[in-house]
């Protein structure tokens, strides 16, 4: 029989909304502290203590599990952990600096490597998305799904402004029905799970906190999510870096866009 994770998905949802109200207060406020932990990857004030109260929350409530975080000092423990939390305190931070309100708290819980738990809320929409394995997927406890488009042709591509602006999603252009340029990878999901766009695509490399919570929420929408090679991503592992890009949402879409992007490859070849 397998685990009820109904504990840990509620103290996720309770943790991502305590976590929100105070990264709401700095959005609303607009005072907070900016510093940049490499280049283009800014982090601040709401980041660093968003990060804090989920930890304590979380710890707290389950302190055999793991911890694996954007803003957290990594503490290799968790290889050896069976159950680990995957968390970004802010994915989408720039958009948070920028006053676009599509950025997202994002909870992970794996189990062996597998996501067993998703919650995503995005506080300024307040609307939070979760998952358990097996459970089914819901948007504020309303079930949802994947889209339901059949042909590229007709699909709209949830893609990063970034990606959009340096022009490396343009060789998707002549085949796919439109682009929805969106902020975080962690939204960007949570609208492929919500049928809200067709399918998420991303030539550039991710960490695993960006995608952990949401790969879950997509699949349990009825969807996918690979890297653009196909393979499945396997989380808490020793380097959290995803070289290879993503593609995830409609497993009709996703199928099509692996072989659209196979095919590019070969051309450019």
């Amino acid at each position: 029989m397998s685990k009820d994770f109904s504990k840990e998905l509620q103290a996720a949802k309770d943790a991502a909304r305590a976590a929100g109200d105070v990264v709401m207060q700095y959005y609303e406020a607009g005072n907070y502290d900016v510093a940049e932990k490499s280049r283009n990857n800014p982090v601040t004030t709401a980041d660093t203590e968003a990060d804090t109260l989920l930890k304590v929350k979380l710890q707290n409530a389950f302190p055999e599990y793991g911890w694996l975080s954007e803003e957290s000092k990594d503490n290799p423990e968790r290889l050896d952990k069976e159950l680990v939390w995957v968390v970004d305190p802010i994915d989408g931070t720039k958009e948070f600096i920028y006053g676009i309100p599509e950025y997202v708290i994002s909870i992970g819980l794996v189990l062996n490597g597998d996501p067993v738990v998703g919650v995503l809320f995005n506080p300024v929409e307040k609307e939070l998305y979760s998952a358990t394995r097996d459970g089914g997927a819901f948007l504020n406890d309303e079930q949802i799904s994947v889209s339901e488009t059949t042909e590229l042709s007709d699909a709209s591509l949830l893609v990063s402004r970034t990606e959009t602006r340096n022009g490396h999603v343009d060789k998707f252009s002549d085949y796919i029905g439109e682009f929805k340029p969106t902020g975080s990878v962690a939204y960007k999901l949570c609208l492929a799970s919500a049928g809200r766009g067709d399918v998420f695509v991303s030539v550039y490399s991710k960490n695993e906190w960006d995608v952990c919570a949401g790969d879950l929420v997509v699949r349990e929408a009825g969807g996918t999510m690979s890297d653009i090679y196909g393979n499945p991503v396997v989380y808490n592992k020793k380097v959290t870096k995803i070289n290879d890009g993503i593609i995830a949402g409609n497993a009709a879409i996703a199928d099509q866009m692996l072989a659209l992007t196979k095919k590019l490859d070969g051309q450019e070849n």
